[in-house]
Order: C-alpha cells, then structure tokens, then sequence
C-alpha cells in the first residue's frame, strides 16, 4: 500500500514557491511593453548608483587612511635619521676618543723608528759591559763577554710580566668603557624616544607659529610690493614725460633733412633718418610708374585676347557636349519606356499568383483560438 500520508518537504515547497515568484516576475518584465522596448529597471539602477556612491566613499576613505599613514611614515623616518645621525655622532665620538686615549703615537711598535727626536735621544754604541743594545751583530761584544746574562733574563721576564700585566689592564678597562657606553646608548635611546613625543608636539606648534609667521610675511611682501609698484609708476610717469620732452624737440619728429645725409658720401642716407625724396627723385619714379603702367597694359591687352580665344573653345565644345547630352537623353528615355513596360508585366503576372494563391492555395485562415494558446509563458 502506498503512503500518501507522508509530510511536505519544506526545502522542496520553498524552492517551487521561489521559482513561481521568479516566474512571476520575468513575465512581469516581458510582458510589460514599456520595459521590453526601453528596458528602465529604476531599483537596479538605484542600487547601481548607491554601490558606486559606496565605492566613492570607501576609495576616499582609503585614500584619507594612506595620506595619514604616509605622514606618520615620515615622522618616523625623520626621527629614525635624527636618531642614526646623533648615533654615528656618538660612535664617532667615542672612536676619537678612545684613539686621543689609547693610540698614541709613541705606543706604537714602530715609534723608535719614526721618533723625529731619535737623534737627541740616540747614546753611544756601548756604554759599558753591561749595556743590554750590544747583540751579535752590533761588533760592540762578542761571544765569551756576556757576563750579565742572568741578570738580563731576570729583566726579561719582569718586562713580559710588566707587559701582561699592562694588556689585562686595558682589556679591563676597555670592557669598563663598552658597557659604560652600552648603558648610555640605553639610556639615549630611552630619551630619544621620549624627545620623539615632545617634538611631534613641537613640530604642531612650530607649523601653527610658520603659518602665522608666513602669514605676517606675505602682508609685509603685499605691501612692499604696493609700494614698489607705486614707485615704479611714478618713475615711469616721469620717464614718459622725459621720453616725450626728447621726441618733440628731436630731429625725427622735426623732420630735418640733414639728419639723413650719411658718412659715407652726399649720394648715400642713414634709412633710419630718411624722411622722404626731394623732387628729381619723385619725378624719376613717377615716369617709371608710368612706364610700369603702359606696360601691365600691353599685358592686360594680350591676357584679354588669349582669354577670347580661350572663351571662344569653350563654348565650342559646350555646343558639342550639349548635342551629346541630347542623344543619351532620348536613349535614356527609350529606357525607362522599356523598363515600365517589363515592370508592367511583372506587376500583373505577380496580381495573378496572388489571386491564385488566395483562391486555391490559402484556404484555411487562422481563427482567435490560434492565436491564444501563444504567450502564456515567459520561456
């Protein structure tokens, strides 16, 4: 027996009920004319605009978040650098120091050798059978004259002890000075970090003072800069008029015809000074202006003749081109009587197709329960 009793699945009943109302709505949409053609759906393009609103502000806020970012970047890489900076200073100073302490030059290994006062304190060769600078090779002693050599071995191991002694010493008291400087670069650090602090707070109240110092600044530049150009204008007034005074009283705008007559000799003048020609000169120029203008004649006369004869070809060959345009307008016209003609018959044996088409062919028409059974789904 089959069990009809069994409960809905709810799952199931939520996924048609959701593809009914889906359907729903797409047929909604395609059956609307006005969205069909226009396609306007107002709630996406009102989301559209929100999410790019949205976008906008986050971009901003993300750009406001790395300008702060990179500000406080360059805070910490300027403190950074002071820090280095006042390290190396420290470093370097400590170098000097311990070099001005313990590198002297009369310490060194070679000092008897670049002593300049070797010569002053040089002694005689041998100064007596005990003196300890005569070697083997010094010629000073030879083999079976040594007779303090215990007393120079004792000597001997004194210096090396007195050398050990020495080396412990300032291996000591360079440890001493390591963790005396160790203890004070802790303690620089601590304070500069500290000092960070207050000049970050310095450096809001030493920008606020700036401005207000630029501010003052570009009120005294405004109004050196009125007074500059009050005082330029009053100079410029004064050379204008200056200016003026000399051209009037000049010789160029006088006009005087001497001013014109060059070095160079009586047939020559200055182009700059020259103020016109005298009258042998205007009267040569004249009777060449004439001889100019009998001569554009001449040419005007042979242009005017050549463009006669030019005008007369032309209308020949219009003659001609007009005949010939005749000629292929009657066949033109044979043409299109020709052409109505064939579209004439083809018109009616088309009327005729038709005519049997709806006699014979097309008898059955479709009636409105055709037409129904369409559009009743959005597939």
């Amino acid at each position: 027996m089959y069990k009809l009793d069994l409960p809905i699945d709810l799952k199931e009943k939520a996924a048609i009920e959701r593809r009914r109302r889906a359907e729903e709505e797409r047929q909604g949409r395609i059956f609307n004319s006005k969205y069909r053609q226009i396609g306007i759906d107002k709630n996406t393009l009102d989301q559209q605009i929100q999410d790019r609103q949205w976008m906008e502000e986050l971009e901003h806020k993300r750009a406001s978040a790395f300008a702060k970012d990179a500000i406080r970047n360059d805070s910490i890489a300027q403190l950074l650098q002071r820090r280095q900076e006042n390290d190396e200073r420290e470093n370097n100073r400590a170098l000097n120091e311990f070099r001005a302490l313990h590198q002297q030059p009369n310490a060194q290994r070679e000092w008897d050798l670049n002593d300049p006062d070797f010569l002053k304190k040089d002694v005689p060769a041998r100064v007596s059978d005990d003196d300890p600078r005569c070697g083997l090779a010094s010629l000073q002693k030879f083999q079976g004259e040594d007779l303090n050599s215990n007393a120079r071995a004792q000597y001997q191991k004194e210096q090396l002890r007195e050398w050990s002694r020495m080396q412990q010493e300032d291996q000591r008291r360079a440890q001493q000075q390591q963790h005396a400087a160790d203890q004070l670069f802790h303690a620089k650090q601590i304070e500069l970090d500290q000092r960070a602090i207050e000049l970050q707070r310095a450096e809001e109240q030493c920008r606020r003072d700036v401005n207000k110092s630029i501010r003052n600044y570009n009120d005294a530049l405004f109004r050196e800069s009125q007074e500059r150009r009050a005082l330029k204008k009053r100079q410029e007034d004064y050379d204008n008029y200056a200016e003026m005074t000399n051209m009037v009283t000049s010789d160029l705008l006088s006009e005087n015809p001497d001013q014109a007559i060059s070095q160079f000799g009586p047939h020559r003048v200055v182009p700059d000074r020259w103020k016109g020609m005298n009258e042998d000169q205007l009267r040569r120029v004249r009777e060449e202006q004439q001889r100019q203008l009998e001569e554009k004649k001449r040419r005007d006369e042979e242009e005017r003749q050549r463009d006669q004869e030019w005008d007369q070809r032309r209308i020949a060959e219009a003659k001609a081109g007009m005949i010939a345009e005749k000629q292929l307008e009657r066949e033109r016209r044979t043409n299109q009587h020709e052409l109505y003609y064939d579209n004439q018959r083809l018109s009616n044996e088309q009327q005729n197709l038709k005519a049997y088409l709806d006699r014979v062919v097309y008898t059955n028409q479709p009636t409105a329960a055709y037409f129904t059974q369409f559009n009743t789904s959005s597939r």
